[in-house]
C-alpha cells in the first residue's frame, strides 16, 4: 500500500540535498519538513560534494539556472552516483530556452537519475529533443486527457525504458512509470495551478520518498504524487471565505504535515496500467 511509503519517510527522516530554484526554495524546505524529511540547500560548486556526501538523496531542479549552479549540479550528481544515492531531475522549463533544454539533456547524459519528474511538455522535450512550453507550464496541446491517456502511458513507459529510470509526468492526470508499470493518478485540484512551485515542492518530497523506500521506489514516487494531490484536495476543503492562493499554499503544506499512511491509503486515487 502507498501509505507505507510516507510512514517510512517519517520513520527514516531522510536528509535531502536540494539544488533548486530560488523562486520556491523556502516552500521546498517546508514541504520536506512537513512530510518527515530534512532539507539542505546548496548549489556552490565548492560545497556541493561534501553536502551530497552527508545526505541520502539529491534533488536537482533547473528552474533558475546560472553557470555556478549548473557546475554544482554536475559535481553533486556525480558524487551522488558514486555513493549510489537516489537522484531526481526536475527539468523546469525544458523547451523554453536552449540553456534549459541543453542543461537537462547534458545532465541526463552524465548523471544516472532515479527519477525524472516534470510536466508533459518538459518530458516530451527531453524524450524527443524538441518541444514547446509556455514558460514553465505545460503546453495545452500536450495535456494528458482521458482521450490521450493510453498513448501517454505508452510514451512514458518507453521513455522510462530508454532512460532506465522512473518517469513522473504531473498535470491534470499524473503518470508515474517504469518500463513495465504505470500509475495513473487522479488526485489534486485545478486551483493548485494558481500557486507557484507545487511541482518544485513535489520534486523535493518525491526525493525524500524514494530515499526512504529504496526497495519500492516506483511505489514511493507514486505515493509522493498522491500525497501532494490529496493535500491539495484537503487544503482546498479547508479554505475559508476570504482565503486566497497564499493561504491555499499554507493549507497544502499543513495537509502534508498531518498526512499519515491511513489517510493516504484512503484518499489516493490511482490505477495501475
Amino acid at each position: 500500500m502507498l501509505g507505507n511509503c510516507i510512514n517510512n519517510v517519517r520513520k527514516n527522516v531522510p536528509l535531502v540535498h536540494n539544488i533548486t530554484n530560488y523562486v520556491t526554495v523556502n516552500d521546498v524546505a517546508n514541504v520536506l519538513l512537513a512530510c518527515g524529511g530534512s532539507p539542505i540547500m546548496s548549489d556552490e560548486p565548492e560545497d556541493v560534494s561534501d553536502i551530497t556526501s552527508i545526505c541520502g538523496g539529491l534533488n536537482i531542479n533547473i528552474g533558475t539556472l546560472n553557470k555556478r549552479s549548473i557546475e554544482g549540479m554536475f559535481i553533486a550528481g556525480r558524487r551522488a552516483n558514486e555513493l549510489n544515492h537516489p537522484v531526481l531531475l526536475d527539468p523546469v522549463g525544458a523547451g523554453a530556452s536552449a540553456l534549459r533544454t541543453n542543461t537537462a539533456v547534458d545532465l541526463m547524459k552524465e548523471i544516472r537519475f532515479t527519477v525524472i519528474r516534470g510536466n508533459i511538455s518538459e518530458i516530451k522535450t527531453l524524450a524527443l529533443g524538441s518541444g514547446t512550453t509556455k514558460g514553465v507550464d505545460a503546453d495545452v496541446a500536450d495535456t494528458v486527457t482521458e482521450e490521450t491517456l493510453d498513448q501517454a502511458v505508452t510514451f512514458v513507459k518507453a521513455f522510462a525504458a530508454k532512460m532506465n529510470c522512473i518517469i513522473a509526468i504531473t498535470g491534470a492526470i499524473d503518470l508515474v512509470a517504469d518500463a513495465n508499470t504505470c500509475y495513473v493518478i487522479r488526485n489534486g485540484r485545478p486551483e493548485m495551478g494558481k500557486i507557484t512551485g507545487t511541482g518544485c515542492q513535489l520534486s523535493g518530497m518525491m526525493t525524500a520518498f524514494i530515499t526512504a523506500n529504496p526497495d519500492q521506489q516506483l511505489e514511493a514516487a507514486a505515493a509522493a504524487v498522491c500525497t501532494m494531490g490529496l493535500a491539495g484536495e484537503i487544503g482546498w476543503k479547508n479554505m475559508q471565505p476570504g482565503d486566497g492562493n497564499s493561504t491555499y499554499r499554507n493549507r497544502i503544506i499543513d495537509a502534508i504535515f498531518n498526512m499519515d499512511g491511513q489517510t493516504l491509503n484512503a484518499g489516493a486515487k490511482y490505477e495501475v496500467k
